[in-house]
């Protein structure tokens, strides 16, 4: 048995089985008061806030969403709406600082009925792309055949030893509808001048008729890869504030992305290619409408944000009031 079924099987089994004998009465009360004052609550919200915080109601859901709930934007010849999905939690990698469980945590909590649940919900409230790694081709796949769900996958090719080569042709092999170079891959290349290399993958991508982009935390990969004469279908760059309190401590624990946020601003401006902010959360410091509105309104075309099921509603309802401001 493996250490998540293990997991629930403590969780659901044993947990469960004392719990209700001891505080059947008690509970029961309990979720009759709990269920009177949601009804209540939810009695008070418009029709669009009950809407928002309805959950999936069936396995088809996917392929019934709600009509212009996020504004979208081509990309390529995609038309993708302008709140990614992110896929870090899903994968485990969630940035914690100094919090050695959390990743692991995340991961337990994602399992794939659990991702099916959270990009159905995303799909029935407008998000239709997500942002991941090759890891999660496996999941998506079962998605997509189990589920009937059409969401649109952009690989970031990082396999680690594997290589970008061969990241780039597992992401499409397993239905990537874009793929780009990751970007610490992208980082380190230039770092070690060896840019050649990205403009290599950009070449497979095009060969393999794939939209194809380039990632970078850093602003001076952005800039070495322009004046190379590369040219991706977009970029993926970090974005966010530095005012938040992880930022200032030292030394650094995975607690900084963007270390030039105005320059990054200034700089993107100059790109023609639409181009994916990422990280503007900073990994959960920043609250989600200031990291968005510091995205949107200085300009980026599309704004990847992790999410858990249970923000996905809420982060569709900050996007949507933020780009309806920016377009006033």
């Amino acid at each position: 048995m493996s250490k998540r079924e293990e997991f629930t099987a403590i969780g659901n089994g044993a947990y469960e089985e004392r719990s209700v004998a001891k505080d059947q009465v008690s509970r029961r009360g309990f979720m009759r008061k709990s269920f009177l004052a949601a009804a209540g609550a939810t009695a008070a919200l418009s029709l669009e806030e009950r809407a928002l915080l309805a959950g999936p109601s069936s396995k088809s859901i996917a392929k019934e969403p709600l009509s212009g709930t996020l504004p979208m934007r081509k990309l390529g010849d995609l038309n993708i709406s302008r709140l990614f999905m992110g896929g870090n939690l899903i994968g485990g990698w969630a940035h914690s600082r100094d919090l050695v469980y959390v990743s692991k945590l995340v991961k337990a909590y994602h399992t794939d009925e659990k991702i099916f649940e959270t990009l159905e919900l995303a799909e029935q409230h407008g998000i239709n792309a997500i942002l991941t790694n090759p890891v999660s081709a496996r999941v998506i796949n079962l998605y997509w055949k189990q589920r009937g769900g059409r969401i649109h996958w952009f690989s970031d090719c990082a396999m680690g030893g594997a290589g970008l080569t061969t990241g780039i042709k597992v992401s499409i092999d397993n239905g990537a509808h874009a793929v780009y170079v990751q970007g610490g891959i992208a980082d380190r290349e230039v770092e070690e001048g060896r840019v050649a290399v990205l403009g290599e993958a950009l070449e497979l991508m095009k060969q393999n008729r794939v939209l194809g982009g380039i990632g970078a935390h850093k602003l001076q990969t952005v800039k070495a890869c322009v004046e190379a004469g590369l040219n991706p279908d977009f970029w993926v760059k970090t974005l966010h504030r530095l005012d938040y309190w992880s930022a200032k401590v030292q030394p650094e624990n995975d607690n900084i992305w963007c270390r030039e946020p105005e320059e990054t601003i200034q700089y993107m401006r100059t790109i023609k290619k639409p181009w994916i902010a990422f990280k503007v959360m900073a990994a959960g410091a920043i609250p989600p409408k200031q990291g968005f509105s510091y995205a949107f309104l200085n300009g980026a075309d599309f704004v990847c944000a992790g999410m858990f099921d249970f923000q996905v509603v809420d982060d569709v309802t900050i996007a949507k009031n933020i780009l309806k401001q920016s377009e006033a």
